[in-house]
Order: structure tokens, then C-alpha cells, then sequence
């Protein structure tokens, strides 16, 4: 198993109360690319526990990993409905600009993930329901994978923030081909960092390779387990491997540098079969 610099953040080693994981910019977890434009952190809140927050420079999206509960941004509330668990279902979510105040509050508890970008554009609150939720069946076979495109950069509008969750079934790989997305490459490919954040169905693992799309970039093979993230500031990277028998939820926090916000990859030339990321 190899890692760079702290890219393989096993569960617990990048937590800073009150949330389990928070990675990003400020952070102090910001791998060795000096992290600039993505953030991801998860709270756990014991029923009837609340947690306030302030965006900051930053946009954020409150999505429910398991529970339900309150989010409350400046002088808006929404109920949020969320999920069982990440394998259950899609779930609704909240839309937080820079330059407010946040609250999230659960009554029966859960655990919340806040995935955020650093912005300029102060964009307003708004709530996402389930039901709007694009869901892509992607791949086939021994690649096929669900990806609910919660908030792709051309189905729900954020200035910077890229945001999707990915179910892999057991034994399957996903984010295959390996593919990048590390330079400004204008039709082609855009410059984004990305965050992976790993839940495993029953207790399993997984496995995540990045490698190395440029001299000194990152290289990755770490197995995974819930509550793992593992950072991608360049290079290539993919497969995603479950264990067969569990299967694995991936959501990924992409932002960065360009001018224009979108979703735009290279695959790797050795690696042309077994479907798409």
C-alpha cells in the first residue's frame, strides 16, 4: 500500500471537534498541494443536539448521510427529510451561500456531511428535493455503478461547488477508466481538486488508487473503510474497487481555479474499456 503526504485519511486522523472529518482549505489537512478550493466535513448530532455554523468565503451544502433535520440559513428554515443511510436512498439537501449563518438541528440525530467550495458569487438559499435528484446509471457489468448528480455542475446551480455520490455494488469497480482532471485544458479538460469520502455496506472495505499524471504528483493505494477520504489534488486517478458482497458510497467535492464551472475529464490511454467514471 502506498500514500503521498498524507493523501489517505483513514477515519478519526482528520477530525477537529466538533465534526468527525474536516478537510479543506484552513484545515490543517490540506494533503501537500496546498489544498485552495474544496472542503468537506461530517457532524454527528446526538438527537436533539444542533450545530451552527458560518460559511465564510465559501458555499456550502448540508446533505443528510443518515437522519433527518432542520437547516436553518440566516432567516430561512427547511425541513430536510433525509435517509436510513447512504445505500438507502437519494436525499434531499440545502444550498447555503457565503456570508451566512447556518444551523443544523435533528431530533432523532444522525450524521450530516457539509460539502463546500470557496466562491465568489453570493448565490441564494434553496432547498433540493429527493425527487429532482438526477440518478445515472453508469458503466455495465463489473463496472456498472448509480451516480445521483445531486449537484453536477449542469444540474443545480452553485458559483464553484461540484458535488456527486456514487453506489458501487459489491466486487465492482468504479471511476473506471482512470481519468484526471488537473490542467485547463479549454473544451477538454478542467482544473478541479476533488475529495473522495468512503462508507462501506456492513462493515466491508474497499480499495482507491491514484497515480501520477505529472512528475512528483500524487500516488495512492489505499484500502478504505467508512468514514476514509482520500484527497485528490492532480493526477490520475481510479479504479474505486468494493469488496465483493458490500458495496461501496463514495461522495466526491470537486472545485477549482477556472473561470467557468464544469465537469470536464481525460481518461487515461491505456485504460479505453469497462464503461466510464
Amino acid at each position: 500500500m502506498t500514500t503521498s503526504d498524507g493523501l489517505h485519511l483513514p477515519a478519526g486522523t482528520a477530525a477537529n471537534a466538533p465534526y468527525v472529518l474536516d478537510v479543506g482549505p484552513g484545515s490543517g489537512r490540506a494533503g501537500r498541494s496546498g489544498w485552495a478550493h474544496t472542503a468537506l466535513r461530517v457532524v454527528d448530532l446526538e438527537p436533539g443536539a444542533a450545530h451552527t455554523f458560518d460559511t465564510g468565503d465559501a458555499e456550502w451544502i448540508v446533505l443528510p448521510l443518515q437522519g433527518a433535520c432542520t437547516v436553518q440559513v440566516d432567516d430561512e428554515k427547511y425541513q430536510v427529510q433525509g435517509r436510513v443511510s447512504v445505500f438507502a436512498e437519494v436525499t434531499d439537501f440545502v444550498y447555503a451561500p457565503r456570508d451566512a449563518r447556518v444551523q443544523i438541528a435533528s431530533g432523532a440525530g444522525g450524521r450530516f456531511a457539509l460539502a463546500g467550495a470557496k466562491c465568489e458569487r453570493r448565490l441564494p438559499a434553496r432547498y433540493g428535493p429527493a425527487p429532482e435528484v438526477p440518478v445515472e446509471e453508469r458503466g455495465s457489468g463489473t463496472c456498472a455503478r448509480r451516480v445521483r448528480n445531486f449537484a453536477a455542475a449542469d444540474t443545480f446551480d452553485c458559483d464553484r461547488l461540484i458535488a456527486v455520490e456514487v453506489i458501487t455494488p459489491g466486487g465492482n469497480w468504479s471511476s473506471y477508466p482512470p481519468h484526471k482532471h488537473d490542467e485547463h485544458l479549454p473544451g477538454e479538460e478542467s482544473e478541479l481538486e476533488e475529495i473522495y469520502y468512503f462508507e462501506i455496506e456492513d462493515g466491508g472495505l474497499g480499495y482507491q488508487r491514484v497515480f501520477p499524471s505529472r512528475e512528483g504528483g500524487a500516488d495512492v493505494l489505499a484500502e478504505v473503510r467508512t468514514g476514509d477520504a482520500v484527497l485528490v489534488p492532480d493526477g490520475w486517478h481510479g479504479p474505486s474497487i468494493a469488496q465483493p458482497g458490500h458495496a461501496m458510497y463514495y461522495l466526491n467535492v470537486m472545485a477549482g481555479p477556472g473561470a467557468t464551472r464544469e465537469w470536464r475529464i481525460r481518461f487515461h490511454p491505456d485504460h479505453t474499456a469497462g464503461g466510464y467514471r
